[in-house]
């Protein structure tokens, strides 16, 4: 059975890969000096490269989405960033039927400079919910430089799933007046 929260991960998945199909290379790649010199692939990756921490951590027990590669290639090529998504699908799908309440350790990312970062107990379905807010959050940046350097992203892209539900209830509620 998928969750919810396997449910929601999965559609923002989608919401990326049907932007990354259709963005030009240069506009993936476009610094934008305002937004503090990103670039829709960087957060494209970060994103990413926070999945795969999380499905290495189903696999150990540990997550530690600080221990990422910053693969150059996600950053710079849709194409690439997009069969990595693909990817995480099946994976996530994979997961929905396994046990959600499963026990994790995640590394803290608040130690003092020259500390170890202390483990914190959690389980894959709350990192799921944590994902989810993350991508969100990340997506409403790509959204921003996107249509700052020149390309716009479907007015969704960016926006929360439970925010989408409700605009679509809202307007079911309105065509039903």
């Amino acid at each position: 059975m998928i969750t919810t929260s396997v449910r929601d991960n999965l559609e923002a998945i989608d919401q990326a890969i049907d932007l990354l199909s259709e963005i030009t290379a240069g506009h993936y790649t476009q610094r934008v000096p305002v937004c503090f010199n990103s670039a829709a692939g960087g957060h494209m990756r970060h994103v990413i490269e926070h999945y795969l921490s999380f499905l290495q951590g189903l696999e150990t027990g540990e997550v530690d989405y600080e221990s990422r590669p910053r693969d150059p290639l996600m950053e710079n090529d849709p194409g690439y960033a997009a069969g990595r998504l693909t990817a995480i699908k099946q994976r996530l799908v994979e997961f929905a039927v396994e046990n959600a309440d499963r026990p994790l350790r995640v590394r803290v990312e608040t130690a003092p400079e020259g500390e170890s970062a202390p483990w914190s107990k959690s389980t894959a379905l709350r990192e799921l919910e944590f994902l989810l807010s993350h991508t969100v959050h990340h997506y409403a940046l790509i959204a921003v430089v996107c249509r700052l350097a020149g390309h716009a992203p479907l007015p969704e892209f960016g926006m929360a799933p439970s925010t989408l539900r409700y605009l679509k209830m809202q307007n079911s509620a309105a065509c039903a007046r």
